[in-house]
């Protein structure tokens, strides 16, 4: 991959807003049609091979409020695996820092929501998760060489 190929307008305010506008229609049609419409991200490298959507809602760790986010996600098991690339920017996800301050989330999947606990994999899990999400949705790879921060996985196990 090749960090200079990093769109230099993904920095700009006006790509954050579009991101954040985005997000809430995805949002609202996923939870309108239980994810028939907004499961599943086709850009990029998923155009071909679309990559599938869950919301995850996290406590604010400010407002204390409940915030929801569409992400790409990967099955493990029973566990509900994460990448908090936020495109390649230099900086974590809000809900990333939100479910480290709060690791108790909900995700839905399709119809279906649950309660999960939430950890940032460890360097193992990592290791062994992160070519699965690459073949996932290979730009993962593409943001990671856009970026200096290593770019965290959550991974959310079913509450007891």
């Amino acid at each position: 991959m090749d960090p200079n190929s990093r769109p230099g307008q993904l920095d700009s305010p006006v790509v954050a807003k579009i991101i954040k506008i985005g997000s809430r229609a995805n949002t609202a049609v996923y939870r309108w049609t239980r994810g028939r419409l907004g499961g599943s991200w086709r850009v990029g490298s998923a155009l071909r091979k679309p990559a599938p959507v869950c919301l995850l809602t996290t406590v604010g760790r400010k407002s204390g409020r409940d915030r929801t986010v569409p992400l790409l996600y990967l099955r493990d098991g029973e566990d509900v695996v994460l990448v908090a690339s936020q495109g390649g920017l230099p900086s974590n996800p809000a809900w990333y820092h939100n479910v480290r301050a709060e690791p108790r989330v909900r995700i839905q999947i399709g119809g279906d929501e649950g309660r999960y606990t939430a950890h940032v994999a460890d360097q193992e899990e990592r290791d062994e998760l992160w070519p699965r999400l690459v073949e996932l949705y290979d730009d993962f790879d593409t943001y990671a060489a856009w970026t200096d921060r290593v770019i965290p996985i959550v991974v959310c196990t079913p509450a007891a």
